[in-house]
């Protein structure tokens, strides 16, 4: 059924409904029933309440502005509490506060005005300005460090463009030119370059390869990719209300409600902006994906749905907390089989699949993407080794705890990634949370291999700490969906509901994950998240451990 379009007024602010195609019609007529009343994901026992004053604080941009700014100007009396060297200096990347005050400020660090790469850091204060916390990506001193290179920005340019052909990349190019950095990454600090290569990945996804070369030895010290993949299922959520915009006798989609948000058709190119999808009747796609608005109608909802979960769960006002909108770019390539964030443009981008029949557009995808952003913009966890997989992880964490919160008759919440996208070709999901390594790949446990592996598979012992935290160990149907989650001691988890386990994630990522946060950090990190919002001595706490040393990190209380 068609939406009716109201009487058209100049830019005005609209909520439109997408047409459904006879496919979805035909299964409401065939008794297709799914459960849709399930908020959380399953029942949580009676434990602690949470403590109000640890929770998020909602700001208003211009609040964010302003302690930003109180935080530029005390950096360097800040630099001097923290004991840092004459020759550093701190750079505020961005500031976050709780209700009782707390305030907890990210901080870029440089050296003799070079950046320094891991040596991030994030202080909290209480509402006095004293400092309780600081949680340093590195706890390496930064002194003696040489700031005159013996190798030439030309060869490391060189060696990173190798790195990536080696990958398969094509088109190569470095993005600038080679920067001077100083190397703090799990290793005492060294002068290097970083590089940024161009060009397309193997798979036609863009290519944003950092490789970080010793400016005095010419060793390769690391590489990470920039551009965040990930996979979800295509346009299942029936008929939905988007908010978009009017002007005239034409509407946009872009969403004046979520910091002007945009969804654009790239129309199977695999570069540019793309075109802002535009109409004049407010009713977008017919559930078919050769309808291009269809895909475009997915990828503005799934959107809205994150920005409401954030905002209206943890208080964030949108991925960076600015109230900015990042935008859409759908029909990306031809039969490309992924979508990806990059926050060069700070926007999510999504391929058609397999035959451009089923674009990655669903809710679980938006969630996904979008997450890439937040992550980048808080614990911004190096999308390499550990760090990478708690990186990734972490998406599918939120992508699950959107899904659940949105409650959408035809995409109801579950622990499965990419369950209705069958790029298997069998029906089978992409990964699964309750028991990773049934995709083949993924990690069940930690071992020392986690950091070796690539950051989808490694993602699977954090996906799989969040899916005991939140429902437990052992067999359980949810939403019709039947799981059966081992653990790593052969001792049970007891959940705490998926909404408890998001808070705590939640508070984690942005106030204790930093670039090099590993799985043994991020134990720390969630302990301590869990002990403030509930208390060290809470139900809360006690299944945060039990649930990391189900996945062989840290032992049990």
């Amino acid at each position: 059924m068609l939406s009716t379009s109201p009487t058209p007024r100049k830019r005005s602010t609209r909520t439109r409904a997408t047409a459904i195609g006879a496919v979805t019609a035909a299964a409401a007529l065939l008794g297709v029933t799914v459960q849709a009343t399930s908020a959380t994901a399953g029942p949580a026992p009676a434990a602690t309440r949470v403590d109000s004053g640890s929770l998020p604080q909602k700001l208003s941009p211009s609040q964010r502005a302003e302690l930003i700014r109180e935080a530029d100007a005390a950096t360097s009396a800040t630099a001097r509490t923290l004991n840092l060297g004459a020759q550093e200096k701190l750079v505020v990347r961005d500031v976050a506060k709780d209700r009782d005050g707390t305030t907890h400020t990210r901080y870029e660090r440089t050296y003799a005005g070079l950046p320094v790469l891991g040596g991030d850091l994030i202080v909290a204060t209480d509402k006095a300005g004293e400092v309780k916390d600081v949680n340093r990506a590195s706890t390496a001193r930064l002194t003696g460090v040489r700031t005159a290179a013996q190798v030439k920005a030309s060869a490391a340019e060189k060696q990173a463009l190798r790195a990536s052909k080696a990958e398969g990349s094509t088109k190569l190019k470095a993005a600038k030119e080679p920067r001077k950095v100083v190397w703090l990454v799990n290793s005492a600090p060294r002068l290097a370059y970083e590089t940024v290569v161009g060009g397309l990945q193997k798979d036609g996804t863009p290519n944003e390869l950092h490789v970080v070369t010793d400016a005095v030895t010419g060793k390769k010290l690391g590489e990470w990719q920039a551009v965040h993949q990930g996979t979800g299922n295509t346009q299942y959520s029936g008929q939905v209300p988007l908010t978009t915009q009017q002007s005239g006798s034409q509407y946009t989609l872009t969403d004046t409600a979520r910091g002007n948000h945009q969804t654009r058709n790239l129309n199977r190119s695999t570069s540019g902006s793309g075109t802002l999808f535009s109409g004049p009747d407010d009713v977008w796609g017919n559930g078919q994906p050769t309808n291009l608005e269809t895909a475009g109608a997915d990828a503005h909802y799934g959107a809205a749905l994150t920005w409401d979960y954030y905002k209206g769960v943890h208080g964030r006002n949108g991925i960076r907390n600015d109230g900015r909108g990042a935008s859409s770019r759908v029909h990306y390539g031809n039969n490309y089989v992924n979508a990806f964030w990059q926050d060069s443009c700070f926007c999510m981008t999504y391929g058609d699949g397999s035959g451009n029949r089923k674009p990655l557009t669903s809710i679980d995808v938006a969630a996904h993407e979008m997450t890439h952003g937040v992550t980048a913009a808080t614990g911004n966890m190096q999308y390499r080794g550990e760090p990478g997989g708690l990186n990734e992880a972490t998406s599918d964490i939120f992508a699950a705890a959107v899904e659940f919160n949105a409650k959408n008759p035809s995409d109801v919440g579950d622990y499965l990634v990419g369950e209705k996208i069958d790029i298997r070709g069998n029906g089978t999901p992409l990964r699964y949370m309750d028991k990773p390594s049934k995709d083949g790949s993924s990690l069940d446990y930690w071992s020392s291999r986690a950091g070796s592996v690539d950051v989808h598979y490694s993602s699977g012992i954090a996906n799989h700490f969040f899916y005991l935290l939140s429902e437990g160990s052992g067999q359980k149907t949810i939403n019709g969906v039947a799981y059966d989650s081992p653990t790593y001691d052969n001792k049970p988890v007891t959940g705490i509901g998926i909404d408890k386990a998001a808070k705590i994630w939640f508070r984690a990522l942005t106030t204790k994950f930093n670039t090099t946060t590993n799985y043994a950090a991020a134990r720390t990190g969630t302990l301590a998240a869990a002990g403030e919002l509930y208390g060290t001595s809470s139900p809360e706490y006690t299944a945060v451990a039990n649930a990391w040393a189900a996945v062989n990190v840290g032992t049990r209380p």
